[in-house]
């Protein structure tokens, strides 16, 4: 668990790809329970420990969740997350197409599956769907692969995987949104890379930046976007000196 933010109201943890973040019907531990369990050795807590989780981000996907320490912020981290107005949430994707244009917006609206637990884009306004916008703009290119840099405007169950993938890009890794391959932890290379919002108890702005996961092609485009990239450990009898990128 890697905790990049902390004071008296709010921690922030650099989630990882395929935890959870809540219970869900895997039975596995959930990132919640995790911090739970942190503030209440750190802090000598007796009973039990209020958590409150105004946003959640999805298994796969990698990046920044917030949680709140008390009910008062979790009340007002509940209006910014409802707004829109107070909080910018960043992320960058790894994909395999180039979009054109390099910069834009995407403006569809979305539908959900909960039997395939999948959304659908829209360029029409469908039965039962929610307006979804996004900016985004194109930080690098490599040989194979395209770093994106996007901005949620509207928080829709799997908006950047399914808007990207109605304009035929897809994200690395993600299967079920049409790249042709999985990764070999599961995962995808979508990241929450920074939220920016003004401090629901002191009101000063506050900037969080999360690092991407340590592997070879995240450390590649860190390089080529001018980043200091995360000190690799090779596993054992692992020779690859470099991604293919």
């Amino acid at each position: 668990m890697e905790i990049i933010f902390e004071d008296n109201h709010i921690i922030a943890v650099n989630k990882a790809c395929g935890e959870i973040v809540m219970v869900d019907q895997t039975g596995d531990t959930p990132l919640l329970d995790e911090v739970k369990a942190y503030l209440k050795e750190k802090y000598h807590k007796p009973g039990e420990v209020f958590l409150g989780l105004p946003h959640r981000i999805d298994r796969p996907t990698s990046g920044i969740v917030l949680m709140a320490r008390t009910s008062k912020t979790l009340a007002r981290f509940n209006k910014m997350f409802q707004s829109r107005e107070e909080i910018r949430k960043i992320y960058w994707a790894v994909v395999d197409h180039h979009p054109e244009p390099p910069a834009g917006t995407l403006e569809h609206w979305i539908s959900r599956s909960p039997d395939k637990n999948k959304s659908y884009a829209h360029t029409f306004r469908a039965f039962d769907a929610k307006h979804a916008l996004l900016n985004y703009r194109t930080l690098a290119s490599s040989d194979h692969y395209h770093l994106l840099e996007i901005e949620l405007l509207t928080g829709r169950h799997h908006q950047i995987r399914a808007q990207l993938a109605k304009i035929g890009v897809h994200i690395k890794g993600d299967l079920k949104y049409g790249f042709p391959r999985s990764n070999p932890d599961g995962g995808i290379h979508l990241h929450a890379r920074r939220v920016e919002f003004i401090h629901p108890v002191r009101k000063q702005p506050v900037v969080i930046t999360a690092a991407p996961p340590n592997d070879p092609l995240w450390n590649a485009f860190l390089q080529l976007t001018g980043e200091e990239p995360r000190q690799e450990k090779p596993l054992p009898g692992d020779h690859h000196s470099s991604p293919l990128i």
